[in-house]
């Protein structure tokens, strides 16, 4: 038991590691909050051999624990807070994006614009064909990874048209205004 007892903080250490060696290879799997803890427990238990106790490590790693968990959530490492992932397919509704691949009734595929870890969708039109470039809006998010999407410049209620026809009034105003200075 004394053997072990000695070598508790190189354990600690090469432990912390393996799990930070882990989070590399499984982003967001969370192991490099315990890692950061026995990593620096362990370093603290070889560099100040006294403190090497089992329970003082243990303390260190609670303490190390504590703050790494901290630093993980204020400082948002993986960055984003979480928005980019899609939380069902319901959220899908109303997101924008670009066609990839030719939208029809059948087939296509679109891209969108905060789609989370994998943004590409499966397409498919409400009706006729939407080519690659267009931009689109998800309008049934179908429940699969298969939404129907219609183009922006398609999906215009009155208000839309009326709002749109005053800044077209607007720019040319601004333009014979400029003209006549």
């Amino acid at each position: 038991m004394a053997p072990l007892l000695d070598s508790l903080p190189m354990l600690l250490f090469v432990a912390g590691v393996a799990l930070a060696i882990a989070e590399a290879l499984i982003p967001g799997a969370h192991f490099i909050v315990l890692g950061v803890a026995l990593i620096l427990a362990g370093l603290v238990g070889l560099l100040v051999p006294p403190l090497a106790g089992p329970l003082v490590l243990g303390a260190l790693v609670l303490g190390f624990g504590g703050i790494a968990l901290y630093a993980y959530r204020e400082f948002d490492l993986y960055g984003g807070k979480g928005v980019a992932r899609t939380k069902d397919s319901d959220s899908l509704k109303g997101q924008t994006g670009r066609v990839t691949e030719r939208v029809t009734p059948r087939d296509g595929q679109i891209k969108l614009h905060e789609g989370g870890f994998n943004p590409f969708y499966a397409a498919r039109s409400m009706d006729g064909e939407i080519p690659e470039g267009t931009e689109v809006m998800v309008v049934d998010p179908g429940g699969g990874n298969v939404v129907t999407v219609e183009p922006l410049d398609a999906i215009e209620d009155p208000i839309d048209r009326e709002l749109r026809r005053a800044e077209e009034a607007r720019e040319r105003e601004r333009e014979t205004d400029t003209e006549e200075a």
